[in-house]
């Protein structure tokens, strides 16, 4: 089986500390047939928190059009080293682009980008899913806040601005790895099956991110109940990722996300250059 890991930050992300060599020297001795380097953009943050007049807490300190145009450059002259050897994928995880429209259009135009995730970390008016102390909220509070992250990831797939929508589940993590909360989200399964259809009509896909396999969570982002609910809706594009902000964790767990592609229906799996799908079958 060809692995693939297309989902990783290094020292460009605020959250990583990685060495974008190491990284890529340790998915060269793994074989990966594709390795993706993902930094984060977070479009709602572009600027820095002075830019912004709207008086909340939602924008941190970093310049993340900054972030961008550096990991971008790095990694595009990194190719050039392993040209032939490594199958290095220029990504980016943008982070809300329907909250800033202007900072996805520049990153979509940026030609030496093969990839972009969407991921939905914040909703409008809150902070990201990380910060929240869930056990200050209410089950009906809980459920609020899922179904306005829910319709916001509605809103942001119907912005065709990506390529992957990134861990359609990642609402959950810090409510089950750190409190024990469980909400069951069946409820919003008309929205999320929207969403899937008209990311599959767009020609989009999701991906299968592995990192809740090793961090406590136990299922990955999404779990096979909502993989195969993005094919029942027509989905055809499926990517994996191990979502690590280490060397370490590159690769992790991606064989458990393609066995998962494969029993939700998937008979190939998919990265991507210069912004179009390469697939491998599974």
């Amino acid at each position: 089986m060809k692995l693939i890991d297309c989902h990783t930050h290094t020292q460009f992300s605020v959250d990583s500390e990685a060495d974008l060599g190491m990284c890529a020297e340790r998915a060269d001795r793994l074989g990966l047939a594709a390795y993706a380097v993902t930094d984060h953009c977070e479009c709602n943050s572009w600027y820095p928190a002075e830019h912004y007049s709207d008086g909340d807490d939602m924008h941190d300190s970093y310049r993340y059009k900054d972030c961008f145009l550096d990991s971008v450059a790095a990694v595009t002259a990194l190719k050039e080293k392993y040209n032939g050897k490594l199958n290095l994928i220029c990504g980016v995880e943008m982070g809300q682009p329907q909250a800033a429209p202007e900072a996805a259009a520049f990153i979509n135009a940026d030609e030496r980008v093969d990839f972009i995730i969407g991921s939905l970390h914040q909703i409008c008016g809150e902070k990201d899913f990380y910060y929240i102390d869930y056990m200050d909220l209410g089950t009906d509070k809980i459920y609020d806040l899922l179904e306005r992250y829910f319709m916001e990831l509605n809103e942001m797939c119907r912005t065709n601005s990506f390529d992957v929508l990134g861990h359609l589940t990642y609402c959950l993590r810090y409510m089950k790895q750190r409190h024990g909360i469980e909400p069951d989200i069946s409820r919003f399964d008309d929205i999320i099956a929207d969403s899937f259809r008209t990311l599959a009509q767009n020609g989009k896909g999701i991906e299968i991110n592995t990192s809740g396999l090793r961090q406590g969570f136990g299922e990955t982002f999404p779990n096979l109940r909502y993989t195969k609910l993005f094919r029942e809706m027509g989905g055809e594009i499926i990517s994996v990722g191990s979502d690590a902000h280490t060397a370490e964790d590159i690769g992790k767990n991606v064989r458990d996300g393609i066995e998962i592609a494969k029993a939700a229906g998937f008979t190939r799996i998919a990265y991507f250059k210069k912004r179009q799908p390469q697939f491998i079958a599974i």
